[in-house]
């Protein structure tokens, strides 16, 4: 993967996010496209190995568009300044656990796995696993390479108090407290434009994979 092709675009576009730009610069943003949707391809066959449920998965589908919906946002800019795909055997919206790659100039580019606000079914059923089984997903996060990569759940989303059926007492209290179960780690754009990049990405979605097995198996 051309890297550097990639966030060059992107990083351009952020300065000039605007049609006429971007009409102006459509075969920019089909090469860095091309790009990107190559290393999603490799990226996908590398992940099978890591979980075999991607097993199946269109490459074609798992790259999210760069157009906005801004319909019903107060910023009007009509393109995102990222490039994102995710690897589910859910599909695009995440409904089971998976991997989303993002990658954005700035040192913003990420992996991410877990569930992103599932619906209330499985909400309930990933407290209830949480509030029986929360040991197991606590030796998941406090293991040493989840904690140096992923540091901790991200606690962006979640109510101010804990839900209804549970003591404030009790020991897992602030993760009952979450209304997504999401972990990231961060790379830099010297990072992201090595030839290294995949195999890291890779090697930090095996250390991830045990907690989408854990919320796997609370919405099973």
């Amino acid at each position: 993967m051309d890297a550097q092709l990639i966030l060059k675009f992107l990083q351009s576009l952020s300065r000039n996010n605007n049609r006429e730009w971007f009409e102006k610069n459509k075969e920019k943003y089909l090469a860095a496209k091309a790009e990107f949707d190559g290393f999603v391809a490799n990226l996908l066959n590398d992940l099978i190995d890591v979980d075999p449920a991607l097993a199946g998965l269109n490459p074609k589908k798992l790259s999210f568009r760069i157009y906005r919906d801004v319909r019903f946002s107060k910023d009007k800019r009509p393109y995102k300044t990222n490039m994102g795909a995710t690897f589910s055997a859910g599909g695009k919206l995440m409904q089971k656990p998976g991997f989303y790659l993002h990658l954005e100039p700035g040192g913003k580019s990420f992996l991410a796995a877990g569930l992103y606000m599932p619906e209330p079914e499985s909400l309930s059923k990933v407290r209830q696993e949480i509030d029986y089984n929360g040991e197991q997903l606590d030796k998941v996060l406090k293991g040493k390479k989840f904690r140096t990569l992923f540091g901790d759940l991200e606690d962006f989303d979640k109510l101010k108090t804990v839900p209804k059926g549970y003591s404030k007492e009790h020991p897992y209290a602030e993760r009952l407290k979450l209304k997504s179960f999401i972990a990231s780690a961060t790379f830099t754009d010297a990072q992201v434009t090595a030839s290294g990049f995949r195999r890291k990405v890779v090697e930090a979605a095996a250390v991830i994979k045990p907690l989408n097995d854990f919320l796997d198996q609370a919405i099973a």
